[in-house]
């Protein structure tokens, strides 16, 4: 069979945060380099406090690692030029091709644009030479006109890159047409011009009820949807906005014990919580039940305590005391029973963290449950080691400004972190990815909390779980998606004559 050539750029845009363009871009890379397509994605401007370290030494949003391994790539700063991380609701840390760039506040951060959008559209017309495809993605949605006029990230790069443009809108959140409509009703008519056609995502039910609402919509706007996407209750790794679901509930599904008892594993949802996905791994392990606490008496029958990374790390810290998390995870600690640190949480395990540059405006006294104190550099910590740890051979990401002044503990990956016995910590993001290590933690764990029923799989392989998520999305664009009209958007752009879709008041039309 000859497979027809696909080149060029595509933008998946959502109806709202959380509409699956994340999931959308990496299944449509997916389907793409399983045809031969050599494809790439991009998110000109991603806002997210989890994030991974390139190989080159940048930082990027998880989301475009996840989606350049849908492709076969390795993380690269080109597929996401600009990361805002934010500190608080009103301030974020912004990261250009990688390398931090100065803090600003949400108006400070609108004059910036102009310049970045200079960055993002000479990066995208860079990797537009390099490869056949480049699948985009939107951020939160292009219906906020309100930011319309230095958006470099939707409508706005949209317009500068010459893209054409699917909008994407979640069905199970209710109100997907009206979403839709609405979504490309308030554009102006250059950027509607733009808007090809829509996805509809999440769906559950027959698609027979659903489709005269879709001829209706195509008739209101004319614009096709190019499919209907099931919900699959499989699909949770690697999730952008995936905390949104899971808050105080079990994390991903998990399997069956392989022994008798379950084990169970506490993961504090810090208010500025970063690379949340750390516990993912875990979550994958059969019998391991996972859930997100917010409050102290989700820890009481808790086997495993887990305090993940933040971006605010002493501010995170004094939520801890001001909610009684603190007591009850010291309180944990004191039986013997484990708690384990990474980054920022492994921070609050110790005695001190320190801040003379004034990077989080000041230090604070930390738990104590490690011999342990840390100072605040300015310049951040970027690196992918790898060691050894507990025999096993293992490899990490480091984002932190942290720097260790004193460690009276053994470490744990050699000389890095601390092993207290039930406490542990870590400044490694991913160390719980490596299977043989996991496989030892969790053993160790079930130990010290006397689950001795528990019995750790064998066989779980952590890249595999993965890689078997990626096919899964590669495989709902191939069976749900009108792919060969998408084919034609890729190599042709948006239909030359679409209508301007009004919302009927004075004015409206332009």
């Amino acid at each position: 069979m000859i497979l027809a050539r696909v080149r060029g750029a595509l933008l998946v845009a959502g109806t709202t945060s959380d509409a699956g363009k994340s999931a959308l871009v990496a299944g449509l890379c997916r389907w793409l380099v399983r045809r031969g397509v050599a494809v790439a994605p991009f998110k000109a401007q991603n806002m997210s406090n989890n994030s991974v370290v390139t190989p080159d030494g940048g930082e990027i949003g998880r989301a475009q690692a996840m989606q350049a391994l849908a492709c076969g790539l390795a993380p690269s700063v080109a597929f996401n030029p600009v990361l805002l991380k934010p500190g608080s609701d009103r301030s974020a840390q912004v990261v250009v091709r990688g390398r931090v760039d100065g803090t600003v506040s949400a108006r400070g951060y609108q004059e910036r644009k102009a310049a970045l959008l200079d960055v993002v559209t000479a990066d995208l017309a860079a990797l537009r030479q390099r490869y056949d495809v480049v699948v985009c993605e939107g951020a939160g949605s292009p219906a906020e006109i309100n930011l319309r006029a230095n958006d470099i990230t939707n409508m706005g790069l949209a317009q500068a890159a010459d893209l054409p443009v699917v909008v994407v809108g979640d069905i199970d959140r209710g109100g997907v047409l009206a979403h839709l409509f609405g979504t490309l009703a308030v554009l102006d008519a250059a950027d509607q011009s733009r808007v090809a056609g829509f996805v509809v995502n999440k769906f559950r039910g027959d698609p027979a009820l659903l489709a005269p609402g879709l001829d209706q919509l195509r008739a209101l706007t004319g614009r096709p949807t190019y499919g209907v996407l099931p919900w699959e209750e499989r699909l949770w790794l690697d999730a952008e906005d995936s905390l949104s679901a899971v808050a105080d509930g079990v994390l991903g599904r998990p399997a069956p014990p392989r022994g008798s008892q379950w084990l169970r594993v506490a993961v504090v949802r810090l208010p500025r919580i970063s690379n949340a996905t750390d516990a993912e791994a875990l979550a994958c392990e059969p019998g391991v039940a996972v859930r997100y606490v917010t409050e102290p008496s989700r820890l009481a029958d808790a086997d495993l305590v887990v305090l993940p990374g933040s971006k605010a790390t002493v501010a995170d810290l004094g939520w801890l005391r001001r909610t009684g998390l603190a007591d009850a995870v010291v309180a944990h600690a004191e039986e013997g029973r484990p708690v384990l640190g990474i980054c920022g949480g492994y921070q609050m395990l110790g005695r001190r963290i320190h801040d003379p540059d004034g990077v989080e405006g000041g230090g604070a006294e930390g738990l104590g449950l490690l011999d342990l104190e840390v100072a605040f550099d300015a310049e951040k910590h970027l690196g992918t080691p790898s060691g050894t740890a507990w025999g096993h051979a293992v490899r990490g990401y480091e984002i932190h400004h942290g720097r260790v002044t004193h460690s009276g503990d053994a470490g744990l990956v050699g000389e890095e972190g601390s092993d207290a016995g039930a406490v542990l910590g870590t400044h490694w993001h991913g160390l719980l990815e490596n299977d043989g290590f996991r496989r030892a933690l969790l053993a160790r764990v079930a130990g010290q909390a006397g689950r001795t029923g528990f019995v750790p799989a064998p066989d779980t392989a952590f890249g595999t779980e993965r890689t078997a998520q990626l096919d899964l999305l590669g495989d709902l664009v191939e069976r749900h998606l009108d792919t060969r009209s998408l084919e034609h958007v890729f190599n042709n752009g948006a239909p030359s004559d679409l209508p301007v879709v009004t919302t009927g008041l004075a004015g409206s039309q332009r």
